[in-house]
């Protein structure tokens, strides 16, 4: 991503959740009234707009010709790593860092998360605007979150760890979502040691690509036309793996892979109704540390 600027790919995340949102209560599968506030003046029209049933299918409709799978693949992946987090949380975990947080709104929509220490880690050129939009919309900070700012492909997640900012100590549940894809082999290796170095039982919650889209994505519905669009807005995809070599690659960091699906099955699961074609490259994947 540029870094003087906001992630674009936040933003439409943003926008997922809030359409999401917006969708008879009990056709959603998450309610979160804290997406609207980082949408642009545009996509604030259109989340307006979507509350009627005509105008939420075209909104669909255009999304899905535009990035092909994203969207449901984004709601779906949300409401999975929500359900996989709290699972983790009752499994003891007592405190949550979440990576390259985006406009992550978990900590404050999460009710099971407000009794426990948040640490959301992020690009200073998002994490910057993320606050000043919370300042607005809520009039300050939630009080159980703190918000550090580093670039993963520069920086060490260490360096917080000296100055005093993350407890290594605590069982300890990350949520790496929609950030590893972006980073250099190093940083993504170099973040797994550093998750490695907490305590057993400790959870990761994250995503990451099948290598194959970036070899040859003609292979996958959509995939070149994303990855051309990505180079476009500069937030180039330059890091994937192989899915039958995840339980072999988490091993090397002393952790077990305990769930590791597709775009394909969780939508599946969450959205039986709603199938749609593209974003099957896309994975979340569920490990503990041994």
């Amino acid at each position: 991503m540029k870094t003087d600027t906001a992630s674009r790919t936040a933003q439409y995340m943003a926008l997922f959740r809030a359409l999401e949102t917006n969708r008879p209560s009990g056709k959603r599968l998450f309610t979160d009234p804290y997406a609207f506030s980082f949408l642009t003046a545009r996509f604030k029209f259109i989340t307006q707009l979507s509350v009627f049933p005509f105008i939420r299918n075209l909104v669909d409709q255009i999304i899905r010709r535009r990035i092909p799978g994203a969207l449901s693949s984004g709601v779906a992946r949300t409401r999975y790593i929500d359900e996989l987090l709290q699972q983790a949380v009752r499994d003891g975990a007592r405190q949550v860092v979440i990576l390259g947080a985006g406009y992550d709104t978990r900590a404050l929509r999460l009710g099971f998360l407000h009794a426990l220490p948040v640490i959301e880690i992020d690009h200073p050129a998002t994490a910057r605007l993320k606050k000043e939009r919370l300042m607005k919309s809520l009039g300050g900070l939630p009080r159980h979150v703190r918000y550090l700012e580093i670039d993963l492909n520069e920086q060490k997640l260490e360096q917080l760890v000296d100055a005093g900012d993350i407890d290594t100590s605590i069982p300890t549940v990350f949520v790496w979502e929609g950030v590893s894809n972006y980073l250099s082999h190093e940083a993504v290796a170099a973040t797994f040691a550093f998750m490695g170095c907490f305590p057993s039982g400790s959870h990761v919650i994250f995503t990451y690509v099948d290598e194959k889209v970036l070899r040859y994505p003609a292979a996958f519905f959509g995939g070149e036309k994303l990855l051309q669009d990505l180079r476009q807005i500069e937030e180039r995809w330059t890091f994937g793996l192989e899915p039958f070599l995840m339980r072999r690659y988490l091993d090397d960091f002393g952790m077990d892979l305990l769930e590791d699906f597709s775009a394909v099955e969780y939508r599946r699961y969450y959205l039986p109704d709603r199938a749609e074609k593209g974003y099957e490259f896309y994975r979340v994947a569920f490990a503990i540390k041994r």
